[in-house]
């Protein structure tokens, strides 16, 4: 700690996802910045609460900015690559995360890091922050700023500033949204009460003792049955099975997150005491989070007679209770910040049938507004049967992905303080979009811009608020290290090398991203449109028959009856499959995941 810093020009609190892109970004940008986090470890949701398999902007086309980078250096740190699950095509140990975030942190001369902080108090006059006052191995400091960034899980910094912000649900009487409760619901029904926020979990770690889950009729293991766990539990694996429940969130090495929530660990009791202000509630909470994971973990043990054991996956310095158990929950929602613009789920949702893609965000006198593109399909987790919501997927690429849609500037600043951004679950939202806003790509490229726009804001004397989206999409697009989509290109993949050119000009003519101009696809890697498609140290040659479906999924025959389902996430191979309406002889190069199971075509050889 230095102990004569009194001021910097960004000040960030909460080692969030988005808050630790949003303190890089800033110092990236030429802007002194300060990183104020509560626990020794950073990353959020992507490292200390143990989510490692992300979800959403899967596709290359989405794959750009800090999410990009992020996941290009967890590819060439995991020596074993990353396809090893079945709810994603990317999974990685917490401490590969941790390691990267924190080597980038030391990496900026601009940015100061303080681990183990209190947040005490924010100063503010009129409008702006002028202060915040924490408290540092046992010290307390008054630090002043020019901006503030809330890039915390629950949107801690915001009830301290006063800052407007919405908590719990809207009804559908408010925005119009097709999947709210009424306003009569929210009145009368205890559960909208009860479950203010979606459920968060306290993910626990196994560790299988093999690749695969053999028969024991002695002991009653059958890989493919469907147990009955004790209670709580009781129904867990009754819609996948054992070793699919098991095998949900895979890691390196055969590490598994658990974090299962169909009646699993996701935990919806007493969430109302995350947010008290009372340190002995929050404490009493996590302790029952933490027993509640800890026992699915036993029960799976239990049931798959030790194939899955508790995995070793986080060290002391984490500050987690025990090696398997995550360093803090994964909050999936908590306060809401009113900005000077509200992503609700229209915002989300494609625009009328046949449609692709969500509107875009524009200011009242037509100017584009995005500054980060996300894809999750929306999901909500509360006790009970799923909710139901609005459709937003499609088929691509041989599976399920969810349509674009565009996060405005204005969801990013604060609508009554000037000089306040969010970088993480606390941007503008709405309850219901919220399940789509809150994954770790999209947080990352969200604390990205925020970041971005901090240091504008500085460099030219102003506030984030006078900071507009088109100086923020140059920047972005402009980026030296880690270049973000500011539109939702479906067609060019990050590595195109035309990919720059084509976000400039759907910016200028965004009709442009419906009529794209694209040449003849080959399949071969070295194809113009693939943009050069990267190689992987796991891709093989996959020779056999390749059989369409007919409605949008394709399967490799082999001999000996070995059948293996087609994926892509490459927009060239995509288009290069869609032409096939009859079986045909291929060898195909692709990575396989015996998990998902599915290979996942990378070119044709």
């Amino acid at each position: 700690m230095s102990a004569s810093l009194d001021s910097v020009d960004v000040l960030v609190w909460g080692g969030g996802t988005g808050g630790v892109a949003a303190a890089i970004q800033a110092a990236r940008g030429g802007a002194s910045t300060l990183l104020l986090t509560p626990s020794r470890w950073l990353g959020g949701m992507v490292s200390a609460a143990g989510v490692c398999c992300p979800d959403g902007n899967e596709l290359t086309p989405w794959q750009t900015g800090l999410w990009g980078a992020f996941l290009r250096e967890l590819e060439r740190r995991e020596p074993e690559g990353l396809d090893h699950n079945w709810v994603s095509c990317f999974g990685y140990r917490p401490t590969t995360a941790e390691q990267i975030l924190q080597d980038w942190v030391a990496a900026e001369a601009k940015l100061l890091w303080w681990p183990g902080c209190r947040l005490l108090a924010v100063e503010r006059h009129g409008s702006l922050i002028t202060a915040v006052r924490v408290e540092v191995d046992g010290e307390q400091r008054r630090l002043g700023c020019q901006v503030v960034i809330d890039g915390s899980d629950r949107g801690d910094l915001l009830p301290l500033a006063e800052a407007p912000f919405r908590f719990g649900w809207e009804p559908q009487e408010q925005w119009g949204e097709p999947s709210a409760p009424s306003a009569e619901r929210i009145r009368t029904e205890a559960f909208f009460k009860e479950q203010p926020v979606q459920s968060p979990t306290w993910v626990v770690m196994g560790q299988l003792q093999s690749d695969t889950l053999k028969a024991d009729p002695v002991r009653g293991i059958d890989p493919a049955a469907y147990p009955q766990l004790p209670a709580p539990f009781e129904r867990a694996c009754e819609a996948f099975g054992l070793e699919r429940t098991l095998t949900y969130g895979r890691l390196p090495g055969g590490l598994v997150m658990l974090n299962w929530p169909l009646h699993g660990n996701d935990w919806h009791w007493g969430l109302e005491r995350a947010f008290s202000n009372d340190p002995a509630q929050e404490a009493e909470l996590f302790h029952e989070m933490q027993a509640h994971s800890l026992r699915f973990g036993e029960a799976l043990k239990e049931a798959s007679g030790g194939w899955l054991q508790l995995g070793d996956a986080f060290p002391a310095e984490s500050g987690s209770p025990a090696p398997w158990l995550a360093a803090m929950p994964y909050w999936r929602e908590g306060r809401r910040m009113v900005g000077r613009a509200t992503v609700i789920e229209q915002d989300l949702l494609p625009l009328g049938e046949g449609s692709s893609c969500a509107a875009l965000p524009r200011d009242p006198a037509g100017a584009l507004q995005s500054i980060a593109v996300g894809n999750y399909a929306n999901d909500h987790h509360y006790p009970g049967p799923d909710w139901p919501l609005a459709a937003k997927s499609c088929r691509w690429g041989g599976r399920w992905t969810g349509t674009p849609f565009c996060v405005p500037y204005g969801a990013l600043v604060s609508a009554e303080i000037d000089n306040l951004l969010a970088a993480d679950k606390a941007i503008s939202t709405s309850h219901m979009a919220n399940g789509a806003t809150r994954l770790q790509p999209l947080v990352l490229n969200v604390g990205q811009a925020a970041g971005a726009a901090a240091a504008l804001a500085v460099q030219s004397g102003r506030r984030p608020a006078q900071v507009t989206a088109s100086e923020l999409q140059k920047r972005l697009l402009s980026d030296a290290y880690a270049p973000a989509a500011v539109m939702p290109d479906w067609h060019t993949p990050w590595h195109h090398p035309q990919w720059r050119e084509r976000q400039r000009r759907a910016l200028a003519d965004p009709t442009s991203l419906i009529h794209p101009v694209l040449t003849p696809f080959s399949g071969f890697a070295s194809d113009a449109e693939s943009g050069g498609i990267p190689t992987e140290r796991q891709a093989s040659h996959w020779p056999g028959r390749l059989v369409p479906d007919g409605s949008g999924g394709y399967t490799l025959q082999q001999a000996e009856g070995i059948s293996w389902p087609l994926i892509t996430l490459e927009p060239s191979i995509d288009r290069w499959l869609a032409q096939h309406e009859k079986p045909v002889d291929i060898n195909l190069v692709g990575v396989v995941n015996q998990w998902g199971p599915w290979l996942r075509v990378i070119g044709v050889a």
